[in-house]
């Protein structure tokens, strides 16, 4: 069956920053890329993180032939979605990307296609070669590319949505944009999380940062590692960086969360891995 494969192109959180400080772990905001076995990839979420993945997707692949592509999205905040426009495999006609989100079909392309409308973005969503596809992510789970994907809710204003990935008894959760507290959401992660290889978790803020910014929909590497503990997962990792951390700053709150969780990483980057 193969491996399943994760690299990560965007690491930070609400907006990016292109600044030298942060180079290390990165400026990009979200976007996670998963394969079974060098497969076919499913991409999580389209910050601007989507753009150099883009790229790299369509390095080397002449005009022709059949490609593929699925997104799956957690929410519609700007930091999720703003890298989409310039995603070029989606203006090849060769190329068909399917994208996933809890949202209804409609509401879903809609809100898409607003963002990528005049006098926002020069070129409408409706007007690429070949249209997106669009489906909602079954509560229920699916099987995608070989691998199944389960959806759940996760506590943030207007909602956000993480993804269980499983395939050859390997285990991935990805649950960015969730701030601890709702009792429903937090045993809901608790479940999914339940002996993962790799937690991907929002971890934002520091403990005492959390309560100026309480309902702002967002976690602390505390909370994490409580969660990577409970849960006992293989291996945790703090995602959705401040934009205002730099990787000095980064370093520091991973040597705070190793004390509580050995087995923990900073999201970075071009970092890959195989389970």
């Amino acid at each position: 069956m193969g491996n399943l494969e994760v690299r990560f192109w965007g690491v930070r959180g609400s907006v990016p920053t292109p600044h030298e400080p942060n180079m290390e772990h990165g400026g990009n905001t979200p976007c996670i890329e998963v394969r079974l076995g060098g497969g076919t990839p499913l991409i999580f979420d389209a910050g601007t993180g989507i753009r150099c993945l883009g790229r790299k997707l369509l390095d080397g692949v002449p005009p022709g032939g059949n490609h593929k592509a699925h997104l799956f999205l957690t929410h519609f905040h700007w930091d999720h979605i703003q890298g989409l426009p310039f995603f070029d495999p989606l203006y090849r006609a060769d190329y068909f990307i399917h994208v996933w989100s809890s949202l209804e079909v409609d509401l879903l392309q809609s809100t898409l296609e607003r963002q990528m409308s005049r006098p926002y973005f020069p070129i409408d969503l409706t007007e690429p070669p070949r249209r997106p596809d669009y489906t909602v992510a079954p509560a229920e789970g699916a099987e995608v590319e070989g691998i199944r994907v389960e959806p759940f809710p996760l506590h943030h204003p207007g909602g956000s949505t993480g993804y269980r990935l499983s395939a050859g008894g390997a285990r991935i959760v990805y649950a960015t944009d969730h701030e601890p507290g709702n009792e429903e959401c937090d045993r809901r992660l608790l479940q999914m999380a339940d002996g993962a290889d790799l937690l991907i978790i929002d971890s934002q803020y520091l403990p005492e940062e959390y309560p100026s910014r309480r309902g702002w929909g967002h976690g602390t590497w505390l909370a994490s590692t409580e969660m990577a503990k409970r849960a006992g997962v293989k291996q945790l990792v703090l995602f959705h960086h401040d934009p205002a951390r730099d990787d000095e700053a980064v370093e520091d709150l991973l040597r705070m969360a190793r004390g509580e969780f050995t087995n923990t990483m900073a999201a970075r980057e071009g970092w890959s891995g195989q389970l």
